[in-house]
């Protein structure tokens, strides 16, 4: 009889997956990872023996499929098998193996039982099966017999014995023992950072479970970086040398480092192009590793993903964030695919985009800090980290605990696992700085020259006394003489309010309205047209700051702190062709922005803007690190707080990390972070049942908006929300889906209206 591993898909004509087949389906994801992951076999310590060791794993991690009734399971016959656990059964062949010393034959025994459950899940499923006399009993027909008795009853030796012969294995005096010292004394003393075999754990266990699950997707291919990705920067200095011109000198200096970098250069100096130029260096000098470049905001990583995609082929680029389901389901509606074929294609990018497929991913800090607080799967995580390239935009964006948990990240991956990071920056705060320094150790440092700077002098400051919203009429005046305006407030309230005033001088069709209060669908539909060149007007919430490639004629904003004034200057002659643009900036706040912004901070901030204007009000960049410093000499009391206690509290929690094992608690402190719920605006609630009615869920879900966590509880204590559901039926079946439904006005043009609400209607019209 042959082995089998995987049982027939019901629909499909294609016969059972042979357990030889399994196997050589995850050797050759193994050759792949070999080949990607270079640095795993230094980092383990282990040496080229590394490698041996997680063949062998591969090798023997399903040999405890041949039980019978494991058999008789997959063949949907009879069985009595019971939910016991197939990768305990392939424990004894690894005892057999004499050529590992006992350190190694342990490390590996841990990895092939924990495979499939965490050990804590897996000692409860065992704890069932305990007895006063015997720890893992498993269920017989008529009996509890020991896992010994189970084992020599119904595993086919000859036949694993056979199947090892064809991987040039031998085996002989296979004995089962007990498992009672295996999985309950590792759960009482767990391998931490102390432990000289802790990365050899994570990651020969990170790499089991990589071609586990990548041999049973029938992967085929791993993508590398190779050096012919990176000819088109060739391509594209030769370009600009044909027209008289160069790469900058920041650009060619990046170049000629290996090693961590930290680059100062002005708003749209090429800073992504300095990027890949430092990468090409680090794969010609430290070889292989996957990079992730790293940025803060949903837009400006879906914008950087389709340019390096561009860029370096589609097949090498991957991007990770939170509405990524929301961005594949717009780009395949572009595409005018089916819904059947649009959710397959869906699926089929996010679990690539989710895999180490990709050599370059573009993603949120949280897609690697999660690997830190012990959320399912990150021994898969630390592995895809080992010898990565990180490449840092805008890290000035960051609230001050997420900023302690990047210094951990980045601590962590240079000093053990040989990680390679460049930081890129405009501006940052000293104190700021000094942090990242620290945390990196050795760097480069690179610095646009004088020049440059001098060249980029673009913006000139004008301070306008009173606020914004009593300047409407000055406004209305240069959109008339067809001037592009840019106007950033604060709040969404005042966004909504001075954007209803302002469209009457163009219009709906030349205007554009953007904050944080639009259904994900809304938003996609005003990004999308802000590349258009037909809008004149956008009005927006610091949602403009970093996360939109557009280019303005001039600003109008409400004051706040400096760094965030820089980054929507940034939006304003963005490329350079206008001469010298304004920027006027109002030195009055609405009372609701000091929810937001810290009142002194702003105003050391118009104070430095004061002194500019006095000088002229041409924005100098070269000084505008001195001009940062005047405004944050230090941490403020309150946010150093916080970045320490979230430095100290990780730093400890890192040390209880354990492969094979899960922190219920950590996960929580992770998922706490984030500030925000999803509701269903009544006004949509229509469309929404539409789209779930043909199964669409992710249409369905592009519905709602996200509001704050203190919002949502005022909300629902004030009646403004209530729990909802909506039926779908499926098959005769009637299924449910459950949501917080609100009354709060909601239209495309203007977002969610807080300050509004609409009549409830009834469940029964619906």
């Amino acid at each position: 009889m042959t082995l089998i591993a995987k049982s027939k898909d019901k629909n499909s004509s294609q016969p059972p997956i042979s357990l030889k087949e399994h196997i050589e389906d995850c050797l050759l994801v193994f050759d792949f990872i070999k080949s990607a992951f270079p640095k795993a076999a230094e980092v383990s310590r282990l040496g080229e023996r590394f490698w041996g060791i997680l063949k062998l794993a591969i090798i023997f991690h399903d040999l405890g499929k041949s039980h019978r009734e494991f058999q008789k399971l997959l063949n949907r016959q009879p069985n009595q098998w019971k939910f016991q656990r197939h990768e305990l059964f392939s424990i004894p062949f690894v005892e057999a193996i004499k050529e590992l010393n006992d350190e190694v034959r342990h490390i590996l025994k841990l990895v092939i039982a924990g495979h499939h459950k965490d050990f804590e899940t897996l000692q409860k499923q065992l704890a069932f099966y305990h007895t006063e006399n015997n720890f893992g009993m498993l269920p017989a027909v008529d009996e509890q017999k020991s896992f010994e008795q189970s084992f020599l009853e119904n595993v086919t030796v000859d036949e694993v014995i056979q199947l090892l012969e064809e991987f040039d294995i031998r085996l002989s005096n296979i004995k089962p023992n007990t498992l009672e010292g295996l999985i309950r004394i590792y759960n009482k003393k767990p391998f931490t950072d102390e432990h000289s075999s802790y990365l050899q754990l994570m990651l020969l266990f990170g790499g089991l479970k990589w071609c586990d699950h990548l041999g049973s997707a029938k992967v085929t291919k791993l993508e590398n970086l190779e050096t012919t990705d990176f000819d088109f920067l060739e391509k594209k200095r030769l370009q600009l040398k044909k027209s008289g011109f160069d790469f900058y000198q920041h650009q060619i200096d990046c170049s000629k480092i290996f090693g961590n970098l930290i680059l100062t250069a002005p708003t749209g100096s090429g800073k992504t192009e300095s990027a890949i130029l430092w990468l090409k260096s680090q794969f010609d000098h430290f070889g292989q590793g996957r990079v992730f470049y790293i940025l803060p905001f949903t837009a400006s990583i879906n914008a950087m993903f389709e340019r390096l995609g561009a860029d370096l082929g589609k097949d090498k680029v991957g991007m990770l964030h939170g509405k990524l389901s929301n961005y594949l389901n717009n780009y395949f509606d572009d595409l005018q695919y089916s819904l059947d074929d649009k959710k397959e294609n869906i699926d089929t990018l996010r679990s690539k985009f989710k895999s180490i497929a990709t050599p370059l991913k573009v993603v949120t800090p949280f897609q690697l800090l999660k690997h830190l607080f012990g959320l399912k799967g990150y021994e898969q995580g630390f592995l895809e980290m080992t010898g990565a390239y990180l490449i840092f935009d805008e890290i000035h964006a960051y609230n001050p605990e997420t900023f302690a948990q990047i210094k951990i990240l980045l601590e962590l991956l240079i000093n053990k696992f040989q990680a390679k990071v460049m930081i890129m920056t405009a501006t940052m705060p000293q104190f700021f700085l000094k942090e990242l320094e620290q945390s990196i150790g050795a760097f480069d440092r690179v610095t646009a020259n004088a020049q440059l700077y001098e060249y980029f002098k673009r913006h000139k400051v004008i301070l306008k006394e009173g606020l914004l919203s009593n300047s409407l009429d000055e406004i209305k005046t240069k959109l008339k003489e067809g001037k592009k305006v840019l106007v950033v407030c604060n709040t969404v309230k005042s966004s909504q309010k001075v954007y209803k005033e302002l469209k009457t001088a163009i219009g709906n069709n030349k205007s554009v309205l953007l904050h944080g209060s639009f259904s994900g669908v809304d938003r996609s539909v005003k990004e999308k047209n802000l590349k258009g060149e037909q809008i004149q007007l956008l009005v927006g919430t610091q949602a403009i700051e970093v996360s939109l490639d557009i280019d303005y004629d001039m600003i109008y904003t409400e004051p706040a702190p400096i760094d965030a004034l820089i980054q929507r200057f940034g939006r304003v002659n963005r490329k350079r062709e206008k001469g010298i643009c304004p920027c006027y900036v109002f030195t009055q706040n609405e009372e609701s922005d000091f929810y937001i912004y810290n009142k002194d901070i702003i105003t050391r901030t118009l104070d430095v803007l004061q002194k500019i204007e006095k000088e002229g009000g041409v924005i100098d960049e070269s000084l505008l690190q001195k001009t940062i410093d005047e405004v944050y000499p230090n941490w403020n009391v309150t946010d150093k707080k916080k970045f320490d206690n979230q430095y100290a509290y990780l730093k400890e929690a890192l040390k209880l990390l354990s492969p094979l094992k899960k922190n219920k608690h950590s996960e929580e402190d992770f998922y706490k972070q984030f500030d925000g719920i999803k509701i269903l605006p009544q006004a949509n609630r229509t469309v929404y049942d539409e789209y779930l009615n043909t199964f669409d869920f992710i249409s369905a879900e592009s519905q709602k908006v996200q509001i704050r966590k203190g919002r949502f509880a005022q909300w629902k204590n004030e009646g403004f929300l209530k729990q909802d559901i909506s039926l779908i039926s499926n098959q005769n079946k009637l299924l449910e889906q459950r949501n917080w439904l609100t009354n709060k006005k909601y239209c495309p043009d203007l977002g969610l209206i807080a300050d509004e609400e609409d009549p409830w209607i009834t469940s029964e019209i619906w």
